[in-house]
């Protein structure tokens, strides 16, 4: 079997004259937790969509486990997914939506259990999904996908329309699945959590791949940055301005000033503010965070979220 968990070559979907997804080679290794990330109509559930068999590729192909994306049978016994959100039968407990699953599944009953400890829902298994709110039915749909104890677990905006509090609950529950061995391909625009998620990262804009691989890869290819801050605010427009007389471009953004520059800098960086009568009290490399590395990739332009020390 590839070493790729899903691998596709010129994978493309075309809705009449619209290219969704155009000449796409996916590599997903296997026991990563891949973030898919891209804007809002990217291609993004298209993709998923032709991964999991739901709609055909207009041209290419490809393998999900080591099998034919054409025959998507032999495939989908060994996979999990959650597209578009998950529908249950709301008079219906939580148990008893999984249990009616597992029965046409013809997935032992155990099962049941055991995924609704993954996804914390144990102690409101017996409540009817009509009182669960929406980050309950989200995990309890993420239950669903894994009742199959699936070897490639696809999801779609897991926490598309989650409070912070959602959110974090449904980090935990992907941490806890993949640290049972699933391979887990995730869907986001919310690049935040991607990074405190995943170790892999697609990226695909307008139908196009843009990126994949770690993410320490993309972040480490953004230019070095060392991040400095004076006693006196006032002072930093007059230590840019020489650092551009050297050639070292540097920005200032609020109280903090944003140098392009290797870490081993630092000291030439905190002598010459000393020299022109500038005391720092911060001075730190600095690195990019997946959202600056993604808006560089896509030349979406530069989004600063605050200092960020390494």
């Amino acid at each position: 079997m590839s070493e790729f968990v899903i691998e596709t070559r010129g994978l493309s979907k075309r809705f009449g004259a619209i290219a969704a997804v155009d000449r796409v080679d996916l590599a997903i290794p296997a026991g990563v937790v891949s973030g898919f990330v891209g804007p809002n109509g990217a291609g993004k559930t298209t993709t998923m969509r032709m991964l999991l068999g739901l709609i055909r590729p207009s041209a290419g192909g490809g393998t999900v486990l080591g099998e034919a994306l054409s025959a998507p049978e032999r495939y989908l016994p060994r996979t999990g997914a959650m597209i578009e959100g998950p529908a249950f039968y709301a008079p219906l407990t939580g148990r008893a939506n999984l249990t009616t699953l597992a029965r046409l599944g013809r997935i032992p009953r155990r099962r049941v259990d055991e995924v609704l400890s993954v996804v914390n829902l144990t102690d409101r298994a017996g409540d009817p999904v009509r009182e669960y709110s929406h980050g309950m039915r989200q995990r309890l749909g993420i239950a669903a996908a894994l009742l199959p104890d699936p070897s490639l677990l696809v999801l779609d905006e897991p926490t598309n329309g989650l409070d912070p509090a959602g959110i974090a609950g449904m980090r935990s529950v992907l941490r806890t699945v993949a640290g049972r061995g699933a391979t887990v391909f995730v869907s986001s625009h919310l690049l935040a959590e991607v990074e405190q998620i995943c170790n892999h990262v697609v990226i695909i804009e307008s139908g196009h791949l843009g990126f994949q691989g770690s993410i320490d890869a993309l972040v480490a290819a953004q230019s070095p940055e060392l991040l400095a801050r004076a006693e006196r605010v006032e002072d930093l427009p007059r230590l840019a301005a020489k650092l551009g007389e050297m050639n070292r471009p540097a920005r200032v953004d609020g109280e903090w000033l944003y140098v392009a520059a290797p870490e081993d800098f630092a000291a030439d960086l905190n002598r010459l503010a000393a020299e022109i009568g500038i005391t720092l009290v911060h001075l730190s490399s600095r690195r990019a965070s997946l959202e600056e590395a993604f808006f560089a990739r896509t030349g979406g332009g530069r989004s600063l979220a605050g200092p960020e020390a390494t």
